[in-house]
């Protein structure tokens, strides 16, 4: 009978041969048919996809593709299940052939993201696929598709399956909850892969092998847990990446560049083939849709990104929860439209205070968007008890970075303004006041 460790993928951890070194100095094994879907046309675009977009812009070394952050992911749930393997409970649950589409679906996780894909999703604009979603056009027909069939045994669907977020049996929920969850294998990889690569250390400050040993199953058997041996290293990544977002991801500059490209993006959206366009990698994508610009004011802001000279808008105002709370709650988590409308109706007010004409593409209000992030509870079993707890519950920094919510003290509300107006506002005296209006007068 097969067992778990019979997969070849996991065997191949200790081959002497048939590896590939990426970043972190991993060894990543790969298998005949793990090779035929990383060398299809698919899988290939993932090569010039940047994994963090416009942070490039701010740290000149974060430029490292969604191809290597693949292979990453890949190797964490050989990691994973490698360790879960010898766990009876997540034996009974989970078969070889479940693993074995836990793996495809770990390669295939990004094959439907597209360039500044988070940035373009955060917007929540008709039209505008969810990337889960999109990856069905290349993963239920194609190179791709043949490959799963032929090679690994199953249906495309049957992959589609565990990433499309709507588990429908335990082993479908636990392997969902290794894909996508407070620890799961994407979090795993890009919280160290990013931190290398921008050049700070908050991402990789905590003991990956420590937190993989202490993996079990929860209480209900339906998902990830960690025993108590793994509670350190899980509040370490739980403030790594707390940090990661406040110093990287939510950088004050990568926040204007993003409201940059957000607000181009919308002026641009009704004459953009968006099918087409996502279908580019980040070359062309950004050449489509600086034509499509032209030299209006889409143009302009595109050219501060993308042309041969950056020039990021400059930080007005800045408003937190626990500074600003009323500014901060009647602007957070708005519709991106309505933050586009506010943010013309400040132009309209400062034109009049300044005696001078601000275009409204002259201002714009970067927000936390409506999703939140995932929260970080989960059960701790404690073995000697023999009995679980929740996390938040037996951890001070759990309970603060999980029931205190996340998303509110990471992502500041924002106001940026183009440069050639930067001095003359930062003279008006009044600006929460001005803002204020400018809701008002939106209702």
């Amino acid at each position: 009978m097969r067992t778990l460790l019979d997969i070849p993928e996991l065997t191949g951890l200790n081959a002497p041969s048939g590896l590939i070194r990426i970043p972190l100095q991993l060894d990543v094994p790969i298998s005949p048919r793990v090779r035929q879907l990383i060398d299809t046309t698919e899988f290939h675009r993932l090569a010039r996809i940047s994994q963090l977009g416009l942070v490039g812009l701010v740290y000149p070394g974060a430029n490292h593709n969604r191809f290597e952050h693949s292979l990453g992911v890949y190797k964490m749930a050989l990691l994973y299940l490698r360790h879960l393997a010898v766990d009876e409970r997540f034996n009974s649950a989970v078969t070889p052939h479940d693993a074995e589409r836990l793996i495809v679906a770990a390669l295939l996780h990004d094959l439907g993201h597209w360039p500044f894909c988070h940035a373009i999703e955060d917007m929540h604009l008709s039209g505008v696929p969810d990337h889960e979603l999109f990856a069905n056009s290349f993963l239920l027909e194609g190179e791709v598709a043949d490959a799963i069939r032929d090679d690994w045994g199953f249906q495309p669907r049957d992959v589609v399956a565990v990433l499309s977020g709507k588990p429908r049996d335990r082993s479908a929920c636990i392997l969902r909850s290794i894909l996508s969850g407070p620890i799961d294998i994407d979090k795993m990889d890009y919280l160290a892969r990013d931190s290398l690569h921008a050049g700070v250390p908050y991402g990789h400050n905590y003991d990956r092998s420590r937190l993989i040993q202490s993996l079990c199953l929860n209480e209900a058997g339906d998902a990830i847990a960690i025993s108590d041996k793994g509670k350190t290293a899980a509040e370490m990544m739980a403030f790594a990446r707390y940090v990661m977002f406040s110093e990287v991801y939510w950088h004050h500059a990568v926040r204007s560049a993003t409201a940059m490209l957000q607000r181009a993006f919308y002026m641009l959206q009704g004459a953009l083939d968006l099918d087409g366009l996502f279908r580019l990698t980040e070359v062309p994508w950004t050449s489509a849709i600086r034509e499509a610009a032209s030299h209006g004011p889409a143009g302009e802001l595109l050219d501060g990104l993308f042309g041969s000279t950056r020039r990021l808008y400059k930080r007005l105002a800045q408003y937190s929860l626990f500074q600003t709370p009323q500014l901060y709650q009647r602007l957070a988590r708005r519709p991106f439209p309505w933050l586009a409308a506010c943010a013309e109706q400040f132009a309209l007010i400062a034109s009049t205070s300044l005696a001078r004409v601000i275009a409204p593409h002259e201002i714009l209000i970067d927000a936390p968007p409506v999703e939140h992030e995932v929260e970080f509870d989960i059960d701790v079993y404690f073995p000697k008890e023999n009995c679980y707890r929740r996390f938040g519950d037996v951890s001070p920094v759990i309970r603060t970075l999980a029931r205190e919510q996340f998303d509110d003290y990471v992502k500041r509300v924002r106001i940026f303004v183009h440069p050639r107006v930067a001095d003359d506002l930062r003279q008006l005296r009044d600006l929460p006041n001005m803002l204020a209006e400018a809701i008002d007068r939106l209702g």
